[in-house]
């Protein structure tokens, strides 16, 4: 019995010392990368509130407000039972991938938190994060961008008030792409220079 005693000893000091060596690289993984210029953290905030006007518009109507459609045409879009699913899917996901815009200007988008499953508590590959990003930027650009015409599609189903109003709550959604694509070429600048950086043994 007391011969085991040291040997947990010694196991659990080098338990807390590869938790602490995993703890310095992080920080220091983090701490390589320069801070991200005021204007790419401003441009990520806007981007990440871009897809909130079009998503609280998708659950009003869920909710059963009319939303700019004529009595005729809300009931026929079918926003009750299972008719709900996808608009409430739709707000919920645009928003959070949204947020993850945040991760280009914050720390945890060098270091994911612990609690993320595989990549948690370790630094990610800075090329695969700005890939992933240019991917989603060019996919955003393709989508959002045809609702700058909004105001030129009929729109015989809604009112003409209605009609225009919804237009200008999918506007701000049209600038999600380009917002994306500027800090995407932020982080990887910022990513680029502590690559640079002399590494000390």
């Amino acid at each position: 019995m007391t011969s085991t005693q040291p040997l947990a000893a010694a196991t659990d000091g080098a338990d807390a010392t590869d938790t602490a060596d995993t703890a310095d690289t992080v920080g220091i993984a983090a701490a390589a990368v320069p801070a991200p210029p005021r204007w790419a953290v401003r441009a990520a905030q806007v981007a990440a509130l871009t897809a909130l006007p079009a998503g609280l518009w998708r659950l009003a109507l869920v909710a059963g407000l009319h939303g700019g459609y004529t009595d005729a045409g809300y009931r026929a879009m079918g926003f009750t039972g299972w008719g709900a699913v996808w608009p409430v899917f739709l707000s919920l996901s645009t928003e959070a991938l949204a947020l993850l815009t945040l991760g280009l200007v914050r720390p945890w988008g060098t270091v994911p938190p612990r609690w993320v499953p595989f990549v948690g508590g370790r630094p990610v590959d800075p090329r695969a994060v700005v890939l992933a990003a240019s991917l989603g930027a060019a996919a955003l650009a393709l989508l959002w961008t045809p609702f700058v015409a909004w105001w030129a599609l009929p729109g015989t189903d809604m009112t003409p008030r209605g009609h225009v109003l919804v237009g200008f709550l999918y506007l701000p959604a049209v600038a999600w792409a380009p917002l994306l694509a500027a800090v995407t070429v932020s982080y990887h600048r910022r990513h680029r220079a502590a690559a640079a950086l002399p590494r000390v043994a």
